[in-house]
């Protein structure tokens, strides 16, 4: 993904996450700290999908709509902001495809972790990820949507 791609990403996510809205800058901002975790998924020159990632720190996702100001010096988890892709371009494996991109990037952290929006739990746990159960994030989860919940996914040394 490059700069001049981010009204694409936009667009997809207002389609996608029509009740979780975010600021263009947040948009910019992850680009502008980890360009290399945003990718931009086109098909016949046009945009279908997105993810947008980047290192973190294990078991403090960032609240919805939020600056980062700066990636850890020392993350601990490769943390999956967002991923989405429009309807027509669900169901033929691309998701699976990038997050298995995903995780070959994150090699070299111990994890991956991102908060499941939407009902979207079933799929991210056929890609390997767990539920975890933290009491003290619940106020910012529901600031998601009444489902939301933190998973993560463990990975190979």
């Amino acid at each position: 993904m490059r700069p001049v791609d981010l009204p694409a990403a936009e667009r997809i996510a207002a389609v996608v996450h029509p009740d979780l809205p975010e600021d263009e800058a947040v948009f910019a901002e992850r680009l502008a700290l980890y360009p290399e975790g945003c990718r931009l998924l086109v098909g016949e020159g046009e945009a279908l999908g997105y993810a947008i990632t980047h290192p973190w720190r294990r078991g403090e996702p960032p609240a919805l709509n939020s600056l980062l100001g700066a990636l850890p010096a020392r993350p601990d988890t490769y943390y999956i902001h967002d991923l989405a892709l429009l309807p027509g371009a669900r169901g033929g494996g691309a998701a699976g495809r990038l997050v298995t991109l995903l995780a070959e990037q994150a090699r070299g952290l111990p994890g991956m972790s991102l908060v499941a929006v939407n009902g979207s739990v079933p799929f991210w746990r056929r890609q390997g990820f767990s539920v975890v159960r933290e009491p003290r994030l619940a106020a910012k989860l529901r600031s998601y949507d009444a489902e939301a919940c933190l998973m993560e996914r463990p990975l190979a040394g």
